[in-house]
């Protein structure tokens, strides 16, 4: 199965209203990032064995470790969660910047250093989102 028929699998088997709100942020996401590959993860490690929530993720870039070695890495991820959706902007160096530009303005949402948590989009401001991503994406 390729990468968006996995997506597709993902986002269609979530519940109401879930499904709905991840279909809405899959689409703009791909708006604001149209010619960027994507990724699926399953969550499993290379065990089989259930690490994570399963991930879609947008764009590329490449991580450097404290070692030295590198690794290819998508920039946005996207997420369902037990209690809602998870968007994640990978990459940024500054771990209080999305949680003191975004915060406040976003809504009902739960942002930390990479991360911005909310239940649905009914809880949020989807314009503050899509500007928190596009911050994610330009400064690579």
């Amino acid at each position: 199965m390729n990468v968006e028929a996995q997506i597709n699998e993902y986002i269609t088997n979530q519940p109401e209203p879930k499904r709905s709100n991840m279909q809405a942020l899959h689409r703009m996401i791909l708006e604001t990032m149209p010619a960027c590959k994507l990724w699926f993860l399953d969550g499993k490690n290379s065990e089989g064995k259930i690490v994570s929530n399963p991930n879609i993720g947008y764009g590329l870039q490449t991580i450097k470790y404290a070692d030295g070695t590198t690794r290819e890495f998508y920039q946005i991820g996207l997420s369902a969660n037990t209690t809602g959706i998870s968007v994640y902007i990978l990459g940024i160096e500054d771990k209080t910047y999305l949680k003191k530009t975004y915060g406040k303005k976003i809504g009902k949402a739960s942002v930390t250093g990479y991360c911005i948590k909310f239940k649905g989009l009914k809880d949020i401001d989807p314009t503050v989102l899509q500007d928190a991503i596009r911050y994610g994406v330009e400064r690579v």
